[in-house]
């Protein structure tokens, strides 16, 4: 099997709490062609996938649309059924096993939600604290620290579809750690959030992860989340595992930038600096462009001791341009 550019993982091998051995998932899909006429025809979602994920691992998974992201996920859960290959889940086959392994599980869907719809939040943490029949006081502990962690305290009596993407996502970080899962699958967790949002739920994940030792799935199309959170990270594409490795060695596979947006006090010639080069410009707004393993602080630092900034943002590279390269650099080689 050939499973594209691989780097020596970060992770220890021993223990390892998710597996997956040549895991395949194929769809049978009907096309209209015509007046009662139809064409079936087989999508391959997920094709010979193989990796290993160890207890207490925090790891990102990442990839286009359509690369086979949420139905791995699904096929860990249980929701879905492998056409062909093994999964495991603390030595639990999801599928044959979904009851018991929904104890030992939290799984936070961007797009859908958990919670019940018509429902104040608390109302939804009450029904979830009978279902999981969690001890009293261990529910209360869990719900006081996700309220106050994840500032949930003026949401508890809202109904949930009067809660706007952002609070409701934070609501549903809650609802999946009610019960102390060992494992947590996060599928677009900050989608929707703020920036001081996002760093409280990137906050509240890594002391989970230091704290409890909770095992993290992540997928995201936002890299800022893979970079404060995960030390590894695995590309998916077409139903197959591209890389797995650091994040840096990723962006060195594919060659990958980052953008450096700085609003100067007045319109200047273009910024001439190491590293870096001068993608647009515009009136005192400049665009430059420089490696994504590179650190934007040191960038940022030889501007501001040069030019005179006003303000600055940094804008992370797009998988799906990372993955091209990717894609180009193996055609190459």
């Amino acid at each position: 099997m050939e499973t594209g550019l691989m780097a020596d993982p970060v992770r220890d091998p021993v223990d390892d709490f998710i597996e997956l051995d040549g895991v395949e998932k194929v769809f049978d899909v009907r096309k209209k062609t015509g007046f009662l006429r139809s064409e079936r025809r087989q999508v391959r979602a997920v094709d010979s996938l193989s990796f290993t994920v160890a207890r207490g691992e925090m790891v990102g998974y990442i990839g286009p649309n359509g690369a086979g992201k949420s139905t791995t996920i699904k096929m860990l859960t249980g929701i879905l059924t492998p056409s062909a290959g093994r999964v495991r889940v603390a030595g639990i086959d999801p599928s044959r096993e979904r009851t018991r392994l929904a104890q030992r599980i939290g799984v936070v869907f961007g797009q859908r939600t958990t919670l019940w719809w018509d429902l104040p939040l608390i109302d939804s943490y009450r029904l979830m604290h009978r279902m999981y029949r969690i001890p009293d006081a261990r529910y209360r502990e869990n719900l006081d620290r996700c309220v106050e962690l994840l500032d949930l305290e003026a949401l508890l009596d809202v109904p949930v579809r009067q809660l706007s993407l952002g609070q409701r996502m934070r609501g549903d970080i809650g609802a999946a750690l009610l019960h102390d899962p060992e494992v947590l699958y996060l599928d677009e967790p900050t989608i929707g959030l703020d920036v001081i949002s996002k760093a409280k739920v990137r906050s509240f994940l890594r002391d989970l992860n230091a704290e409890r030792g909770t095992t993290v799935l992540l997928t995201t199309h936002d890299l800022t989340d893979i970079e404060q959170l995960c030390r590894r990270v695995m590309v998916i594409d077409h139903g197959r595992l591209m890389y797995d490795g650091p994040l840096t060695g990723l962006h060195e596979v594919g060659e990958s930038e980052r953008t450096l947006v700085v609003d100067l006090e007045r319109e200047l010639p273009p910024i001439e600096v190491d590293s870096a080069r001068v993608v647009k410009v515009e009136g005192p707004r400049q665009w430059l462009a420089f490696p994504a393993a590179a650190s934007a602080a040191e960038l940022v630092a030889r501007i501001a001791a040069e030019f005179p900034l006003v303000d600055l943002s940094v804008r992370e590279p797009d998988i799906e341009a990372v993955i091209s390269r990717m894609y180009a650099e193996k055609a190459l080689s």
